[in-house]
């Protein structure tokens, strides 16, 4: 890994797609985080970077907490090396300056500007590192008018229109289950730094990748925005269901909650079979999915009558046996006992030395080539500060001593750099 030696004994073997890609992370939160543990995940050596004292605001982001550490923290933020720099300070500044110039690639979330008045912006560092990639994750980008308004997860769910058409049918608008404005934008940053890396490939030469929340969010909801632009209707809260399919949605059955989406006229003439209501196949105002659509407000009733008659697994068991795409309303409890998620690989348990072991999600995406492991718990503040100013810096002990003791970088004395997945 580049003569990192804190890496020989804690990464398998195998290495992933990324490994010869060095990142510092200045991320906060979520999207960021989010972006670097994708990215961690496929061998990316991950820096990141902390303020001593408090850290990462998502540190206290509980509860819960095991071992005075955040459980938010732990899954965001494994398989990175922890770095603890004042920013405040010039020398912290120099030090950064000097690391970024080691580095391919430096993620930030802060409010657009922050960086350049740190001498931390992208034409700063362009200059030292040509090569440098440079992803920049705000709430609305680096120009236009709402460019330096405060943005968090919820408040771009509104601006973008998410919530106008999230909620349930009689209007109460409800936020996503999960912070869907920053996971959308750590995923299109993640994208972006590697079509950036493909360029660089190609060219030598790194660039500046501008994500915002909002942009990468309006995105996400393609189809309902083609559907406005070709409506000229606004959406609104439908519950479950969806515009432009029927049925598509949670029902109810005599136990408990399961979804169905019948997609096409094949799925439609099996599924009338299933509800044991063939009359419904060829009825004028549901033998096509666009009358069915226009006629919603009777069908769905209908059909919720009918599914009220039976458990949910019975319908599972016959809607799957004919090809229909359906589904219980699943607890997370379900959800991770489920054998699909152990064979997936998807809750893998990690040792932290404070924390213990506990679960964390898995990897998204699965190559057979270099598939990538994940197997470092998330440091401990400034864990691995030492060591990498001593390998990527060439400092010697006795500066970093006084580095320390000036209260310009933290460390904490930890071996332990994570343990293997079971």
């Amino acid at each position: 890994m580049q003569g990192m030696i804190v890496s020989s004994n804690n990464r398998q073997e195998s290495h992933g797609a990324l490994e010869d890609i060095r990142i510092i992370d200045f991320s906060h939160a979520l999207a960021g985080p989010y972006c670097t543990l994708v990215l961690a995940e496929y061998g990316a050596e991950v820096y990141k970077l902390e303020p001593p004292g408090g850290g990462d605001m998502g540190r206290g982001w509980g509860p819960p907490f095991a071992g005075g550490q955040a459980s938010y923290f732990l899954g965001l933020n494994r398989g990175k090396y922890g770095i603890s720099i004042d920013l405040k300070r010039p020398e912290g500044i120099d030090i950064c300056q000097r690391l970024i110039e080691k580095m391919d690639v430096l993620i930030e979330n802060f409010r657009p500007g922050t960086m350049d008045r740190l001498g931390l912006g992208y034409d700063d560092l362009r200059r030292t590192n040509p090569r440098l990639i440079y992803c920049s994750i705000s709430g609305y980008g680096q120009n236009g008018p709402s460019r330096d308004e405060a943005a968090m997860d919820l408040v771009v769910q509104c601006s973008s229109g998410l919530v106008s058409m999230t909620g349930t049918e009689d209007g109460q608008l409800v936020r996503s289950g999960y912070s869907v404005a920053d996971v959308t934008a750590g995923m299109f940053a993640t994208i972006g730094i590697l079509m950036a890396l493909r360029h660089r490939d190609r060219t030598g030469l790194g660039q500046f990748v501008d994500v915002s929340m909002f942009d990468t969010l309006i995105s996400a909801m393609t189809s309902n925005f083609m559907n406005y632009l070709g409506s000229g209707i606004d959406p609104r809260p439908m519950g479950t269901a969806f515009a432009t399919i029927v049925p598509y949605r949670v029902f109810g059955g005599q136990d408990r909650s399961f979804s169905l989406a019948v997609g096409s006229e094949k799925l439609w003439s099996a599924f009338c079979k299933v509800i044991e209501r063939p009359d419904l196949e060829s009825h004028p105002d549901y033998a096509i999915n666009s009358s069915r659509v226009a006629n919603r407000k009777t069908l769905e009733p209908l059909l919720a009558l009918i599914f009220a008659q039976r458990p949910a697994a019975d319908w599972i068991a016959k809607l799957r046996a004919v090809g229909i795409p359906c589904s219980l309303v699943r607890t997370f409890s379900e959800v991770v006992d489920d054998p699909q998620s152990v064979i997936r690989e998807m809750f893998p348990t990690l040792d932290h030395p404070t924390a213990g072991r506990h679960r964390v999600t898995g990897r998204p995406v699965k190559l057979s080539r270099m598939p990538g492991d994940n197997t470092m718990h998330a440091p401990l503040l400034g864990q691995h500060t030492r060591q990498v100013l001593l390998d990527l810096l060439d400092l010697d002990p006795s500066t970093i001593d006084e580095l320390i003791k000036a209260g310009i970088v933290s460390t904490k004395e930890e071996d332990s750099a994570g343990m293997a997945p079971t």
